[in-house]
């Protein structure tokens, strides 16, 4: 890995968000004005929108959004922008009586969104975004105690819980986000064990799991089921296989410095903001591994 290729490819093609959490990973960044880019993606409803998730592009605030949001949340810790218990507040307003969120709400401005979120049910809950969203707002939990003791938040962990224990083939997607879900609330949920064991049964010891109705090539990998070392989910997972992915990982790094992604994006604004969205990703995951 080439770090220092790879901020050249971030200054040079990535939005400023990912360039900021760029900077935070690699120790010259700065959380305020981290939080300040995140912060301009937000809607006055709380909730966030304007193609904060790169292949939907629609300023209204979506289930989608929120999980980069707090993804971003959990990297930065909350500080002082109070954009938390809003975003919070929003979930648990669009969440369905089941205690789910839909895959996507009504989308106003199509263009350049792809169709998987356009042609979304927005009344039928979701295990996929639902356990995306929950994973990623538990990591945030850890560092600010209002997205912990929020409502929203046990009423989405139930039931992310109880869906995944009635799921008996989950799709790729799915999978990835509820084993990610289920390895953050491990040790807090007693129940969240047999289901994380039972669930990366299903994992391939190579980890290559096709994704339905994806481009040629798409498939899961198991840094994308696992990207942090010494998880629960870990020990599940062959340690040969895992470091052997660390190498088809580190390989993808582009003359360029950037990583690609394997999957088709419906505009070429997106397509490029998943490359810079993605190479944080490779970097962080690598740097996590002790590739440097």
């Amino acid at each position: 890995m080439d770090i220092t290729a790879a901020s050249a490819f971030m200054a040079g093609h990535a939005r400023q968000l990912d360039r900021l959490r760029f900077a935070l990973l690699t120790g010259s960044g700065n959380r305020a004005a981290t939080l300040a880019a995140l912060a301009g993606y937000r809607n006055p409803d709380g909730g966030f929108g304007w193609s904060l998730e790169p292949d939907l592009r629609s300023p209204e605030s979506q289930p989608g959004a929120a999980l980069h949001a707090f993804e971003v949340l959990a990297e930065t810790g909350p500080g002082d922008t109070g954009l938390a218990g809003p975003l919070c507040d929003w979930l648990a307003s669009v969440t369905l009586p089941d205690g789910g969120l839909p895959f996507a709400l009504p989308v106003t401005q199509p263009a350049g969104t792809s169709r998987w979120w356009v042609d979304a049910d927005h009344t039928t809950s979701s295990l996929q975004i639902s356990a995306a969203v929950a994973g990623q707002a538990h990591r945030a939990a850890a560092l600010d105690p209002v997205v912990a003791g929020h409502p929203w938040l046990e009423r989405v962990t139930e039931f992310c819980l109880r869906r995944i224990a009635e799921t008996e083939r989950p799709h790729a997607l799915e999978l990835m986000f509820s084993l990610v879900f289920l390895d953050t609330v491990h040790d807090s949920r007693p129940e969240a064990a047999a289901l994380l064991e039972r669930w990366g049964r299903l994992v391939p010891s190579d980890g290559g799991i096709p994704v339905e109705g994806g481009i040629e090539g798409e498939a899961m990998h198991l840094l994308d089921l696992s990207p942090e070392p010494d998880r629960p989910l870990r020990a599940l997972l062959d340690p040969d296989a895992v470091e052997k992915d660390l190498d088809r990982l580190e390989g993808l790094q582009q003359d360029d410095g950037g990583w690609v992604v394997d999957f088709a994006s419906s505009s070429p604004a997106g397509a490029l903001e998943w490359r810079g969205y993605q190479t944080v990703w490779a970097v962080r995951t690598l740097l996590a591994h002790g590739r440097r």
